[in-house]
């Protein structure tokens, strides 16, 4: 009776809406791979392959693939919903690293005895020519995770559909193949240029994903929690007065919303159902590009109010959707768009980067079947499938060897075969749990750091007579931040007009302006002692005018890239170094600093820390 109570829900639910009319002319033009159909025969039981020019895979150099792997529950997570009540930080800190729990001895065998494609992880399969969509197990693992853990309440019929990328970086190529034409100005008339909506400050890599193709870039005004629905700048306003002068009015939106990159705003459910009738009344794709989406820091907010004093407010349900995962971890997470996507207009790319490693190259696409079935197609005449090398040994890992498999180990053991079973969707919800709890305790601790040097303090004599007896303290602000609701970086705000030389003139009639300050800690912050480098907003701002108004205010510092033991210290450096650069007043020493700026070699790079992060993420 309850299956066919939710055959009637599922009935019930709208198909997602034709985004064909959205789709660039090469992508209308594909058609599907003639040999990638042909594949489906190639898994008939003791079919005889004559037709595919597949090397044989007796022939593969590699009887094996075996590895050292980590339990899933190495690391210790971090409270779902911590109380305002007792010593959270204290708590935190001491709980950094769980004493590496024993690793498992996982092994690839060359052939899996079973018949079953969904189920045979082995390198005779891993290793061969395959489906552009994924090597089939893992696929099958995480369409299901996808399914039923990440997005349980899709309210399209039949649900969305999931195939792999070489990483989001791949994902979001393949996305602007799919939904944008190349436009050349000079050669195409403008009012084809395609627009691109994101953030103010967006993350860096996918700019020069989209200018080359003529894709002009939007930015939305953002607060603390992301981009901004309403009011001067918001996403309405940008598009209900669209300028037809400057181009098509945007049909796509980029944004990270889980852990933002740069600002590390997390978006609320009620944001993002705002956000999605805003992209549905003017029928706009959104690309969701999440590789943060398991780190949202519940902890954050309770802190930041200890840290300052201000009254601790009463904590908010992140998921209040009525379909659960069962994983508490998962349902405490803000979800995704594609819970509340009802015409289909949501893509959203994920990665194995932050979660396993960004050498596995690897990520996937969930979006509807119409929209994945057109980003297979530009991955059978490009990337193919990720390597099988990095597939099977995540699929090993997460899956374990199936039941038919089982008397391939026989002869292996007692302690690997008690070892070797693999995470299971429950071992892996836990790995993902423990990685945020890491990850939470390294931003708690940067932040009290941070917090605690934000100010300069100066003492100096009274100037009467009568008040000799007395000391005068001058506070002075050197930055601001909120403490990171997600993500791996903090985004902090430099008060760079309370440096002594802020708007001082230079020595050849130039203005010391925020730039020129911003360049010059960034420079300063790289010498000894504090060998720290950090990454200037600058380089995240969506246009040359946010860069030039208010890109120079902001650095982002990532907590994720160091090891444990130097979280703490590289926090300190960078603090000294602000106190240190903010008693620079000679013009000449400022601006020698700068010269060093046009001259800088990796060679003078060298042991400095990188708070930054900037390559890759």
């Amino acid at each position: 009776m309850e299956a066919s109570n939710d055959n009637i829900a599922e009935m019930a639910k709208p198909l997602p809406k034709d985004m064909s009319h959205h789709f660039s002319d090469v992508t209308k033009a594909r058609a599907p791979n003639k040999m990638k159909e042909f594949y489906k025969y190639f898994q008939i039981p003791h079919i005889g392959q004559l037709a595919g020019g597949l090397p044989n895979a007796q022939l593969f150099p590699f009887d094996t693939l075996e590895a050292q792997t980590a339990r899933p529950d190495r690391w210790t997570p971090t409270p779902n919903r911590p109380g305002a009540d007792g010593p959270l930080s204290s708590q935190l800190e001491a709980m950094s690293i769980s004493g590496q729990a024993t690793a498992s001895h996982v092994v690839v065998p060359h052939d899996a005895p079973t018949s079953d494609i969904m189920k045979k992880i082995d390198l005779a399969t891993a290793l061969q020519y395959g489906q552009a969509n994924g090597y089939p197990p893992l696929l099958s693992f995480i369409r299901q995770f996808t399914r039923d853990v990440l997005h349980p309440n899709v309210p399209y019929r039949g649900g969305p559909e999931v195939i792999f990328t070489v990483g989001s970086t791949d994902g979001m190529s393949k996305c602007l193949e799919v939904f944008t034409n190349i436009w050349v100005e000079g050669k195409n008339d403008i009012r084809d240029r395609p627009g691109m909506l994101s953030e103010i400050f967006m993350y860096a890599s996918v700019l020069s994903q989209a200018q080359p193709r003529g894709v002009q870039v939007i930015p939305v005004e953002m607060d603390d929690e992301g981009m901004a629905p309403y009011g001067p700048g918001g996403l309405d306003d940008v598009l209900a007065n669209w300028d037809y002068s400057k181009g098509r009015r945007p049909h796509l939106m980029y944004t990270v919303t889980m852990g933002h990159n740069p600002t590390s705003g997390v978006l609320s459910l009620e944001r993002r159902k705002e956000l999605y009738s805003i992209c549905s009344k003017y029928d706009v794709i959104i690309i969701e590009d999440d590789p943060y989406w398991y780190l949202q820091y519940p902890s954050a907010e309770i802190e930041e109010a200890k840290a300052r004093n201000l009254p601790i407010s009463e904590p908010k349900e992140a998921n209040t959707l009525e379909k659960k995962s069962g994983y508490p971890f998962i349902d405490s997470l803000a979800p995704s768009f594609l819970n509340v996507d009802v015409d289909g207009r949501v893509v959203r790319l994920d990665t194995f980067s932050k979660t396993v490693a960004p050498g596995c190259r690897m990520g996937w696409i969930t979006s509807s079947p119409e929209n994945c079935e057109r980003l297979l197609r530009v991955s059978e005449a490009g990337t193919q499938q990720p390597s099988g090398f990095a597939q099977v040994v995540i699929a090993e890992t997460i899956m374990g060897p199936q039941s038919e498999a089982s008397e391939a180990f026989a002869a292996r053991s007692p302690k690997d075969k008690l070892t070797f079973t693999g995470w299971k969707m429950d071992g892996w919800v836990r790995w993902l749990a423990g990685l945020r709890g890491v990850y939470e305790r390294r931003m708690n601790r940067m932040c009290n750091i941070l917090e605690e040097n934000s100010y300069q303090l100066k003492q100096s004599t009274p100037m009467r007579e009568s008040d000799s007896d007395w000391g005068v303290i001058t506070k002075t602000q050197l930055y601001d931040f909120q403490w990171p609701r997600g993500g791996m970086f903090l985004w902090i705000h430099m008060r760079f007009e309370t440096h002594p030389l802020w708007k001082a003139a230079g020595s050849k009639g130039n203005i010391i302006n925020g730039t020129a300050l911003s360049t010059a800690l960034m420079i300063f912050l790289t010498r000894k002692p504090y060998l720290v480098l950090v990454s200037p907003g600058l380089m995240f701002s969506t246009t040359p005018q946010i860069r030039t108004e208010r890109g120079w205010a902001y650095f982002r510092l990532c907590f994720a890239a160091e090891t444990e033991e130097n979280i703490d210290a590289c926090s300190l450096r960078f603090t000294e170094g602000v106190q240190k650069f903010w008693r620079i007043k000679n013009v000449k020493e400022l601006e020698s600093i700068l010269d060093e700026a046009n001259s800088l070699h990796t060679e003078a790079m060298t042991d400095v820390v990188n708070l930054g992060s900037w390559m890759g993420c």
